[in-house]
């Protein structure tokens, strides 16, 4: 089964950063989907019926932007973003989620957002971020990727290597510059199945200008290429 890709979007420049980095991994052959998170309902029904539909628009310009009107989208009703897109995750059998980086991050440099790092401290998915100002470089391919993976666990390596061998990709064992994507392992004592990374490896991202795609312990993210 092809990896899904979920990217939480809410309109930003920052979102569609998140939408760009999404395009790029689901050049495996992965399927994307879109996913906003309102946090409350409305009590008034004619309200309520205007914010579903301000939704529904939000993510239709979403799929615009990226040329697929018919990917997948998701409303999400949940009191915190990152819950909410666990549980949808959950439910749609996803094994990522992407995020842009945080508001006013500095072009070409990545800070991931609140939701992500609540995602990447013990979540059970992959998470993706992209760095400020990725769409507006629509061209660029995943060429290089360079892997950090945890101690004493290949998941990270075996991710990048999926990676490379189904998008003709190369993997750089010490870039000396940003590479295409970046991906890094869960540190040790992390459950198998889940996220969380060291200071180093929070530090190395934030000092990087590259996408990152941070791993579970134990877990390689399936990327297979288009099912046959």
């Amino acid at each position: 089964m092809a990896t899904t890709i979920i990217v939480s979007y809410d309109g930003t420049d920052y979102d569609h950063d998140a939408l760009a980095l999404g395009r790029m991994l689901a050049e495996t052959g992965a399927t994307l989907a879109l996913a906003y998170v309102r946090h409350t309902t409305e009590s008034e029904s004619r309200r309520e019926q205007l914010a579903q539909h301000e939704a529904e628009e939000l993510l239709e310009s979403g799929a615009k932007w990226l040329g697929q009107p018919d990917v997948p989208r998701h409303i999400v009703l949940s009191a915190s973003t990152p819950e909410g897109l666990r549980e949808l995750a959950h439910r749609e059998h996803a094994g990522v989620v992407v995020f842009g980086s945080e508001y006013r991050t500095a072009p070409g440099h990545v800070e991931p957002q609140a939701s992500a790092r609540r995602l990447m401290d013990g979540g059970p998915l992959a998470v993706g971020i992209a760095p400020a100002g990725l769409h507006t470089r629509p061209d660029l391919r995943i060429e290089t990727i360079a892997a950090v993976p945890g101690e004493l666990d290949a998941s990270a390596l075996e991710t990048a290597e999926a990676l490379a061998t189904t998008l003709g990709a190369r993997i750089v064992e010490r870039p000396r510059e940003p590479v295409s994507l970046l991906v890094v392992g869960s540190k040790r004592g992390t459950p198998s199945g889940r996220v969380t990374v060291s200071a180093a490896v929070e530090y190395l991202i934030e000092i990087g200008k590259s996408p990152v795609l941070v791993v579970p312990r134990g877990v390689a993210v399936r990327f297979d290429g288009p099912e046959a």
